[in-house]
């Protein structure tokens, strides 16, 4: 082979190997300068990208399709987070994520959940009021030791808080803080962007409230307790057929319990969610004379649009079942 044909080849390949390294960033002409964030989840990723802008590098850790909850951490993820800035989370709802921020980004973790009031956990037996006075700081001081390093132990609140807008817009706003801190140099577009997406969700809560705010039935069939906040910003009744873990099936007594619910009701819809068997809740739907709909817990990237256009599937789809006006 002549010298400079070995030459070229050798060049071609230093600079296959640098655009590699920077392909994870979704701008990968930054990705060397940018701030590093990880997001444990989908509403999480989604947020962070929103708020960071073109000042970070967002590495998203759950794939999309797959339940965030069963989330296992590759050992080069594991490694990743040892060099990321920020690492973007909810404690308690994936252990791996949970023990590799105990272990390698200990100071650089940001449990969404301490921006806001939680919810406890629960089968989505009208209880969510429980708790109404807990604050963020509250779940921090009583659930933090609890998740810590745990295996895939219970957790005693509810961790889906993205969907009740007005609580997510409290956590971007939280967000612009923690990254203006941890990255002061671009401070200002952090906080900038973070007051721009926490005005577009609170837009987005007052659209959901004027929506509901006129049905003739308040009661929400879903599979698993995972809307208590979002029965609770809109004075719903969750009727979870799980709890809050979406791999727990269901005891008979529990589905006799709900089916008679339903009828009492005279629930028209029985909600299924995309990333769980629509089984159990299509054996209810006939059961009780009701038909099954999508309710989208968000928790993985959507199949079309993000997170504001499946919270707007979302309303449609509750209106229909409540018969709002």
């Amino acid at each position: 082979m002549p010298m400079h044909t070995a030459g070229a080849l050798a060049l071609m390949t230093v600079l296959a190997t640098t655009a590699a390294c920077g392909s994870g960033s979704a701008d990968s002409g930054k990705a060397g300068s940018a701030f590093g964030v990880s997001a444990a989840m989908y509403p999480l990723q989604w947020l962070t990208e929103r708020v960071g802008g073109p000042d970070i590098a967002v590495t998203g850790l759950a794939k999309p399709g797959v339940e965030p909850h069963d989330l296992e951490l590759s050992p080069i993820q594991v490694a990743r987070l040892e060099e990321t800035g920020l690492v973007v989370y909810i404690r308690g709802v994936q252990p791996a994520v949970d023990e590799a921020v105990g272990q390698h980004a200990a100071d650089r973790g940001f449990d969404a959940a301490t921006a806001v009031r939680t919810l406890p956990a629960t089968a989505g037996d009208d209880h969510a009021d429980e708790h109404a006075g807990e604050t963020g700081e509250e779940h921090a001081g009583e659930h933090g030791d609890e998740h810590a390093g745990e295996g895939g132990s219970p957790i005693s609140y509810d961790p889906h808080i993205w969907l009740d807008p007005s609580r997510f817009a409290t956590v971007a706003t939280k967000l612009g803080e923690r990254l203006a801190a941890a990255d002061p140099a671009h401070a200002q577009g952090y906080r900038e962007r973070a007051a721009k997406v926490a005005a577009e969700l609170t837009a987005l809560d007052g659209e959901m409230a004027r929506g509901l705010r006129t049905c003739a039935s308040n009661a929400i069939v879903t599979s698993h307790a995972a809307f208590a906040y979002l029965a609770d910003r809109y004075r719903l009744r969750q009727i979870g057929v799980s709890g809050v873990n979406p791999d727990a099936e269901p005891a008979p007594a529990r589905l006799a319990q709900v089916a008679e619910v339903a009828r009492r009701e005279k629930v028209t819809t029985i909600f299924t969610e995309s990333l769980v068997s629509p089984k159990v809740a299509e054996v209810l739907a006939s059961e009780v004379g009701a038909k099954t709909a999508v309710l989208d817990p968000i928790e993985s990237r959507p199949a079309s649009g993000d997170y504001t256009s499946a919270m707007r599937r979302n309303l449609t789809a509750l209106q229909a079942a409540l018969r709002c006006s």
